[in-house]
């Protein structure tokens, strides 16, 4: 035993050296899954994956991502080399379909089929109606914080998510689960140029980007912020801002900006999601330790459009401006200093700041329950209409004459023929004759040729002489046998989805597919079992040429609207949408036809237009009074052909896209739609909507990789812009 005590102890040496060796080759792969875990229902979100080849071969590889099990709705994969000696880091934009979170599975598989690594994560839910503010801070303790408000229920509290760098997204889609963001400026250098493209790209989609100056050397350092701000910055000095902030804070904007330049700024409009609500926050007194608070303030120049929204010693502090749908509001101070970081008030300057509706704080409880999918609509409107529903009255009647046969009838006719015993082979022979009766009543009803059929929402989003097409691309699939379907999609950012289902069909996507992301763009298949119609969404981002412009101005009690047409064809149903001023309600005016590659001025009385809640409303079958039957009739599978269903593609999507003005129960959800779809926040701060019909024809490339026998595709064009002469 004494001669093998030099070769242990030579093995464990041996051991103890190539430990390290080992740590150092085993796989890294970790995620992170939604906004710091944070999941808002009927959203867009990122999942983060990275993945470290320290010492390993270079394999090749896919990362899959399910819900909780293989057996979800969408299974989505992402091909990836993974070289030697490496870091990656890739980002998947995933559609949250339930609302309530749930716990996501994401594995690596190697090009053999053999499970790498595999993760799961359990997110947190946020509900659809829920606020969530990102933050790219300097420190943890520097994120903003948000006043308590009298939401009990878990999946509707406000969340604040700490995003780091890293990870941030470099596909704008998958921003689109954030109703603000704030970005401390030292940390802005961080973004890598996707990253700050993606970046852009949401705001003037419709996000609100807060920053936060902490240096004036970070703003200038940085070209691309530079240029995107309302302001310019040359100095920074002191400032006393304890009174101005309250006074802002209790709501006295008039004196929070008492003293600005006349032609530089406007002045700050009321941070009030809710028109007419009152300010939750004008009762707090001064907080007596940030008396006399002093706070470096970054000083410049202001440039056009600009807002000041509250100033200290004639210097502004927060100076906001809109940038496409969007809005920028820049803290010309950092919060993450002291003595702003210890304000007792600064939670509800931070709910105040990015708009957080004020009946959540001083409201009853919030208890909205239910609610329907915006997605239902326009399954209920491009349907293949090749299927026909079996009224209930020709079921029952099937079902009496079913029970008839196989009881007194059965029973008489043996008797008659002395033959009881015969029983054991009429009964089965009823069975499968009534079974080839269904079938034949089924292929009738439902049996057809393979469709295709598209609606296309396309925002016009202008970017100086150009412009973005934000798409949202629902289509329907109808089979006319079992099979599998491929699809793809050449758009520099694009994602696939099935349909939401709304919360009375379970919160789920009700169509499953599986969906390849390459990089920003996908490859699919889809199954759709035989005659059935199956609905899909493609979101999509690409830049183009402008297809339309618009220019409205109103002078007196008259409305004018210049629109140009840059398409080779003409758009019809034709309509648009404003205030003619800031306290008056919002109408909808007919505009008819705009021809081809021309320009078309428009002159209209304030009077003649059309309530936009009497227009979305309506009477007709095809408004939104009906949506909701209709809705719930197309999930039924028996009744009236035309009772799930809409007709007037371009009606019912001009309706659908205003939809906090289709009425519902007490109570009860509004219908529940992505971000974006609803163009009601952009008329209410004063904005007009452009709304264009562009018939047979789609402003993208078809995706679906087959020929189906039947086909048709249509697109409703949605522009904003901002209104001149408005009081």
């Amino acid at each position: 035993m004494e001669s093998w005590r030099p070769v242990w102890a030579s093995l464990l040496v041996l051991l103890a050296a190539l430990a390290p060796c080992t740590a150092r080759a085993e796989l890294q792969f970790d995620i992170f899954v939604g906004y710091d875990g944070v999941v808002r229902e009927a959203g867009w979100f990122p999942i983060s994956v990275e993945i470290a080849n320290n010492e390993g071969p270079a394999f090749n590889a896919v990362v899959e991502v399910s819900v909780g099990s293989l057996a979800s709705d969408a299974v989505r994969q992402v091909p990836v080399e993974i070289p030697n000696n490496t870091r990656k880091r890739l980002t998947i934009p995933i559609f949250s379909t339930g609302g309530r979170g749930g716990q996501w599975l994401v594995r690596l598989i190697d090009q053999r089929g053999k499970v790498r690594a595999e993760r799961t994560a359990q997110t947190k839910p946020l509900a659809w109606e829920g606020f969530l503010l990102g933050s790219i801070s300097r420190s943890y303790a520097g994120s903003p914080v948000l006043a308590e408000t009298n939401i009990r229920r878990d999946e509707m509290k406000p969340q604040i998510a700490r995003i780091q760098t890293d990870v941030f997204p470099d596909n704008p889609i998958a921003l689109e689960g954030l109703n603000a963001l704030y970005v401390n400026s030292e940390k802005v250098i961080s973004l890598k140029v996707p990253q700050v493209a993606a970046l852009l790209s949401w705001v003037n989609g419709g996000g609100h980007l807060i920053l936060g100056v902490e240096q004036i050397a970070d703003v200038n350092a940085t070209p691309w912020l530079q240029e995107f701000l309302p302001c310019e910055f040359t100095d920074m000095v002191n400032v006393t801002v304890d009174r101005d902030l309250q006074q802002w804070l209790n709501g006295d904007e008039e004196e929070a900006t008492r003293g600005t330049r006349p032609g530089g700024t406007q002045r700050g409009r009321r941070a009030s999601v809710v028109e007419g609500s009152s300010n939750p926050f004008g009762d707090l007194g001064p907080d007596a330790a940030f008396k006399n608070a002093l706070l470096p303030v970054a000083t410049g120049g202001l440039r056009a459009g600009a807002t000041v929204l509250i100033q200290a010693d004639g210097k502004p502090l927060i100076v906001s401006g809109h940038r496409g749908r969007g809005k920028l509001t820049v803290l010309a101070f950092s919060p993450e200093r002291e003595p702003f970081r210890s304000w007792k008030h600064r939670g509800a300057f931070w709910a105040k700041l990015v708009e957080m509706p004020p009946e959540w704080i001083s409201g009853p409880e919030i208890n909205a329950f239910g609610g329907w999918s915006v997605d239902a609509i326009f399954g209920a409107l491009i349907d293949s209409r090749q299927i026909r529903k079996l009224p209930i009255e020709w079921l029952l009647a099937l079902l009496v004459v079913y029970l008839v046969v196989i009881g007194p009838f059965d029973q008489w006719w043996l008797k008659k023929i002395n033959r009881q015993m015969l029983t054991w082979i009429t009964f089965p022979t009823y069975v499968v004759l009534f079974s080839l009766l269904i079938y034949f009543i089924g292929y009738k009803l439902r049996a057809g040729e393979t469709e295709w059929n598209e609606v296309h929402l396309v925002d016009v989003l202008p970017r100086g002489d150009r412009a973005e097409l934000r798409g949202r691309t629902f289509v329907s699939i109808y089979s006319s046998a079992n099979a599998t379907y491929p699809i793809a999609s050449e758009q520099p950012f694009a994602t696939f989805r099935g349909e939401l289902l709304d919360l009375y069909g379970g919160g789920k996507e009700g169509s499953k597919a599986r969906v390849e992301q390459r990089g920003n763009n996908f490859v699919a298949e889809i199954d759709v079992p035989v005659w059935t119609s199956l609905l899909y969404v493609n979101d999509w981002l690409q830049p183009a040429s402008p297809p339309l412009s618009v220019n409205v101005s109103i002078q007196g009690d008259t409305v004018l609207a210049v629109v140009n047409n840059s398409l080779d064809r003409p758009l019809t149903d034709c309509r648009v949408v404003l205030k003619t001023a800031s306290d008056a309600e919002v109408k909808v005016y007919e505009l008819g036809s705009l021809p081809a590659r021309q320009e078309k001025r428009f002159t209209l009385k304030t009077t003649d237009g059309m309530a936009l809640s009497s227009f979305v409303q309506g009477n007709s079958i095809q408004r939104g009074s009906s949506f909701r039957d209709t809705v719930d009739a197309r999930r039924n599978p028996l009744g009236s052909n035309r009772q799930g269903q809409l007709e007037n593609p371009a009606m019912v999507s001009t309706v659908a896209s205003f939809t906090t003005h289709i009425p519902t129960q007490q109570n009860q959800r509004r219908f529940v739609a992505p971000a974006g779809m609803d163009l009601t926040p952009l008329v209410d701060r004063g904005e007009a909507i452009l709304l264009a019909w562009d018939a047979d024809h789609s402003p993208i490339k078809p995706i679906n990789q087959f020929k189906p026998i039947r086909t048709q595709r249509s697109t409703l064009l949605r522009l904003a812009a901002p209104v001149a002469g408005v009081n």
